[in-house]
């Protein structure tokens, strides 16, 4: 049997696992990535050689100054203050929550920032009368439509970012404006998609219930901690705007950040790396060395030329190919393996293809089709297991109805903004 065979058959093995969950997917990964080095794809210096640090690094900076910054009860504080602004009107309440999770989400990770919001949103839905369960799927949307805004919003865009050279300033100013476009065109729409249960809300916030909400949450803030964490992850991001000049790569940034804050903050080092999603950097090690074996087998250059022969070697072409099957296969798998995969499809694309509007495509692509489906992305999985485990399960075919319609609505404004600002005025 070929070496591109027994490549080709190991990563569909892993993703398999993967997909279905018959292992956690970070055994999955690390158990590709050891058969990949054991069958002779790559050998172990080879295999190492495609972990990209920078991606690995960079997501466990930024989880420590995230897990820091949550223990001041800032986030939930800044939900609460949507209430009251809200009135506690409950599609007011569904706009300014979602928009919370966004903007939060374009500067801590989404799985954090679900996690942090989810039980303010669970107790705002228990004072409204009515199930949560509306208000989660739109933070959850909506959580993954701001992290495409920015480089460290979203693992997809940190691995595309550190493989294909793209910094902070560049997603800004290439996904910030979709990304602000598709949320905007989402929160309109929630509007009709979420309209019986926003209907089913049995009672509104009045002003005394308002007035005890804010005072709860704020009494849980820890005022040292959140002046300490609010300058340093001001720094930090300043550092990540101006990374280019600097020289430095968005790792160290983060790394420096979550050091600082570590000390001048005086926390337990063994407790705050405790906090740290290991499974998640694990997954991702294994992950890059699948995709590293499929790449030196030369099975990823062979796809880029199927898909330059569709294109005819058009960029508009290849650009809409790469944004709509990003949507639809993010739709179905996770969109973290996916991207690792894709990044040196495109790569290869970009040898004969104007580069630019692909990374863009893939990013919006990868980022908001996972929101189709409950799987689609971690934050959808995650906030569908903390639904369930307060009696308020979200099935698959229940989360659908939902995420299908705002995901084409969303991936529809992306291909106007692909289309125009890239292949009709660049």
């Amino acid at each position: 049997m070929s070496t591109e065979l027994v490549a080709g058959a190991l990563f569909l093995a892993t993703y398999a696992l993967i997909v279905t969950e018959k292992i956690h997917r970070t055994l999955a990964a690390l158990l590709g990535a050891s058969l990949m080095i054991l069958f002779r794809i790559v050998d172990q210096n080879e295999a190492f050689a495609f972990v990209d640090l920078n991606v690995i690094l960079l997501l466990a900076g930024m989880m420590v100054i995230a897990n820091i910054a949550a223990k001041t009860g800032v986030f939930q504080w800044i939900a609460v203050e949507a209430v009251r602004r809200a009135e506690g009107r409950p599609y007011a309440l569904l706009v300014l929550t979602s928009i919370v999770t966004a903007v939060v989400s374009a500067f801590l990770d989404n799985v954090t920032t679900v996690v942090l919001l989810a039980p303010v949103t669970f107790f705002i839905a228990q004072r409204l009368g009515t199930s949560p369960v509306a208000f989660l799927i739109s933070q959850v949307i909506a959580s993954n439509i701001g992290g495409t805004a920015t480089l460290i919003g979203d693992p997809p865009n940190i691995i595309i970012g550190s493989q294909l050279g793209k910094d902070f300033n560049d997603f800004l100013l290439n996904t910030g404006p979709a990304a602000t476009a598709a949320l905007v065109v989402y929160l309109v729409l929630a509007r009709w998609l979420f309209r019986s249960e926003l209907r089913s809300a049995g009672r509104v916030l009045d002003a005394e219930d308002i007035r005890r909400l804010v005072e709860e949450e704020r009494r849980i803030a820890d005022p040292r901690l959140l002046r300490i964490s609010a300058v340093v992850m001001g720094l930090t991001i300043v550092g990540f705007l101006l990374s280019r000049p600097l020289g430095l790569q968005g790792a160290t940034i983060a790394l420096t950040g979550a050091v600082v804050l570590m000390i001048v903050a005086r926390e337990d080092v063994h407790e705050i790396l405790k906090t740290v999603e290991w499974p998640t950097l694990f997954f991702f090690l294994g992950l890059f060395i699948v995709v590293g074996g499929v790449v030196k087998t030369g099975i990823i250059a062979d796809l880029a030329r199927g898909v330059l022969a569709f294109s005819g070697g058009r960029t508009d072409v290849a650009a809409l190919a790469v944004l709509w099957m990003s949507g639809v296969i993010s739709a179905i798998v996770d969109n973290i393996p996916y991207t690792v995969t894709m990044v040196p499809l495109v790569q290869e694309l970009g040898r004969t293809v104007n580069v630019e509007p692909l990374i863009w495509a893939l990013s919006l692509g990868a980022n908001l089709g996972g929101n189709a489906t409950v799987v689609g992305a971690s934050a959808n999985v995650v906030v569908a297991s903390m639904s369930e485990a307060r009696g308020h399960p979200i099935s698959f075919v229940s989360y659908l109805r939902y995420g299908v319609p705002a995901t084409l609505a969303t991936m529809i404004v992306s291909t106007i903004d692909i289309w125009l600002r890239y292949l009709v005025f660049s």
